[in-house]
């Protein structure tokens, strides 16, 4: 399964429309995505990006509302399993 999270683009190359490429920032975490799929997206957009290449372009409010959710399953991916708490244990 293959769970993907909106990144803002910080920078573009414009190069050839094939060999154009964007800086792309995850909370901090910056990679390079190819743009030959979204030939549209500029500094400031939100895209998904997999395989190195950005795939779609979302507005801000989708790309607000995925990172609420994917802040939400973190925070449930940090909290103490059912299984595993002393009173389930006794």
């Amino acid at each position: 399964m293959c769970l993907t999270v909106p990144g803002r683009v910080v920078s573009v190359t414009n190069e050839t429309s094939e060999a154009r490429t964007a800086q792309v920032d995850f909370g901090g975490n910056v990679r390079t995505a190819n743009l030959a799929f979204t030939p549209e997206a500029e500094v400031g957009d939100f895209v998904i990006v997999q395989a190195g290449f950005a795939t779609r372009r979302l507005s801000e409010a989708e790309a607000l509302e995925a990172l609420e959710y994917h802040r939400q399953l973190e925070e449930l991916s940090r909290a103490p399993s059912p299984t595993t708490t002393p009173e389930v244990l006794r």
